[in-house]
């Protein structure tokens, strides 16, 4: 994808592939499309927020994970300054290949990695800043918000996989404001979600993924949103097909 010459001031203006990488789409991650379609052609981000929704084994997490380790984030959660924080590799590990296009330079970045939370916040605790932590003594939609209250609370570059995963709807709604407030503010922030509240964030770039890579959408056209206006229209009829008699 073409990116201008001229100076711009987002943290990232393109990820690029590597111009000798070779992509084989029978092996893993690039068997997933989302992923072949990144390691071809690359991604470049608007301003603001940009989410990702997609079906499960779509790629949307490995996508962000890739983004992160291109990046120089820990591909597992947590900012540049915590790589020492590790548990079982399971990332795609080809981040090296894509090279980061940068704009301004952010005061911050963070990678929120859902899946990997509860050893993140061991990590914390037992890494201490200047003030200690008790992550683990706070419900798991609390830790989540203390995590975004401390680590998401300044202008810069952030990566975001499932944030809203043990989110209350009233919490949920507060995680749009954060996300709408950051974009305004100047920051860049990559968002991937099963939400439809975070899908419908006014001024979000939105892909959907899924058999074909990745592509543009609207949020009336989300197969999410379709599927859930349906639902929450007449439960019973999807549950007719799910328990039988």
């Amino acid at each position: 994808m073409p990116v201008s010459e001229e100076f711009d001031a987002r943290p990232v203006r393109a990820f690029l592939p590597s111009p000798d990488l070779q992509v084989d789409e029978s092996v893993w991650p690039a068997s997933v499309p989302a992923m072949a379609q990144l390691l071809r052609e690359g991604l470049e981000l608007p301003a603001g927020l940009t989410v990702l929704v997609g079906e499960n084994g779509s790629g949307k997490s490995t996508v962000v994970e890739s983004l992160a380790e291109a990046y120089g984030l820990n591909p597992q959660g947590g900012s540049a300054l915590a790589r020492s924080f590790r548990i079982r590799e399971s990332e795609p590990g080809i981040g090296a290949e894509l090279t980061v296009v940068r704009g301004l330079r952010p005061r911050w970045s963070y990678f929120l990695r859902a899946d990997t939370m509860s050893q993140l916040y061991t990590y914390l605790e037992q890494n201490p800043g200047r003030r200690p932590e008790r992550l683990h003594e706070l419900s798991h939609g609390e830790g989540f918000l203390e995590i975004l209250r401390t680590r998401v609370n300044d202008d810069g570059f952030y990566l975001m996989d499932e944030p809203d995963a043990p989110l209350s709807f009233t919490a949920s709604l507060g995680l749009a404001a954060l996300l709408h407030d950051l974009a305004v503010g100047g920051s860049q922030v990559v968002v991937a979600t099963h939400s439809p509240i975070l899908a419908a964030i006014p001024g979000a770039s939105l892909l959907e993924l899924g058999p074909w890579g990745m592509r543009s959408a609207t949020w009336d056209d989300l197969s999410l949103v379709i599927a859930w206006r349906q639902f929450m229209r007449d439960p019973q009829s999807y549950f007719r097909h799910l328990f039988g008699d």
